[in-house]
């Protein structure tokens, strides 16, 4: 049974969590041969003030208007 643990800086929306968990159990599926049923997700959100760069935290950086994501040639946050 495949038990896939993710841990993020929390502020996604449940939308994005739920597409998280869906392409997360998909892969393992798709790469072990699991059956969806028999895969685990467990995400764990950690405040942006428990998580730091260095040291300073997420928080700090997001209140210097800094993400800390990089943006693809998409557009899209490549975190």
């Amino acid at each position: 049974m495949p038990l896939i643990e993710v841990t993020l800086v929390e502020g996604r929306s449940p939308e994005q969590l739920r597409a998280l968990i869906r392409n997360l159990v998909k892969a393992a599926c798709d790469a072990v041969g699991a059956p969806i049923e028999a895969v685990r997700v467990v995400i764990r959100e950690v405040p942006a003030t428990h998580w730091a760069a260095g040291e300073e935290t997420i928080a700090e950086r997001r209140a210097r208007g800094e993400t800390g994501r990089e943006t693809q040639e998409s557009g899209k946050p490549d975190d």
